[in-house]
């Protein structure tokens, strides 16, 4: 999907630096001291539009949300969803976060949310799928003693790889669903992509894994 460039982006991130986290780098070990409240931090790695985080944070006033997304053209989008909801507990980050390590101290995110991220489908690209085990390892080192990996996809490629992935690292799979919307699972917060998907009849694959 090609993105239509905002002239005015990056002076509207600037105008939102409450809510926009500018220098994210120089947080790492201090993200609770961005909040009301020092709670437990969902991440959502890939916020796109930001419904997810915006909703995630209006329904769970118990956590603190941080939303990372690296099109600058897309986080102005986000940060409008954000201020709709008029919810304290969240920030978000504009960057390309290559290495989570840079960002977060060793086990200061509880949850980890990857949702609908991009397949790379082909092999060669292997290495770029965020489930990769180079990941795998970043997500463990910022992760807390059992926190968790949420993934939602519509991409069932995807899914089987993570799938794998997960378990040849070693981890736990605590939930596996093929068709998430057939639980009628009334926690479940959806995405812009997962309700597109979702209205044409798409299954909506969803796994929660933990490091043992």
């Amino acid at each position: 999907m090609r993105l239509r460039h905002k002239p005015w982006a990056a002076d509207y991130i600037k105008e939102h630096e409450g809510l926009m986290v500018l220098e994210p780098f120089e947080q790492k070990g201090k993200w609770q001291t961005l909040f009301e409240r020092e709670q437990p931090i969902g991440l959502e790695i890939g916020t796109g539009k930001g419904q997810f985080v915006a909703n995630m944070a209006k329904q769970h006033p118990e956590m603190n949300f941080i939303g990372i997304e690296k099109a600058e053209s897309i986080v102005v989008t986000a940060i409008q969803k954000v201020k709709e909801v008029e919810a304290s507990n969240v920030h978000l980050v504009h960057e390309n976060a290559e290495d989570l390590r840079d960002m977060f101290a060793e086990n200061e995110v509880d949850t980890i949310f990857l949702n609908f991220s991009d397949p790379w489908p082909k092999t060669r690209h292997e290495k770029r799928r965020l489930t990769y085990k180079s990941f795998l390892e970043q997500y463990e080192n910022v992760l807390k003693d059992g926190g968790k990996i949420v993934l939602k996809t519509d991409n069932r490629g995807l899914f089987e790889y993570s799938l794998t992935s997960f378990s040849q690292y070693g981890m736990k799979l605590e939930d596996v669903s093929l068709d998430l919307h057939a639980l009628e699972d009334e926690s479940n917060v959806m995405t812009e992509y997962e309700e597109k998907f979702s209205s044409k009849g798409q299954p909506i694959y969803r796994c929660i894994a933990t490091f043992q």
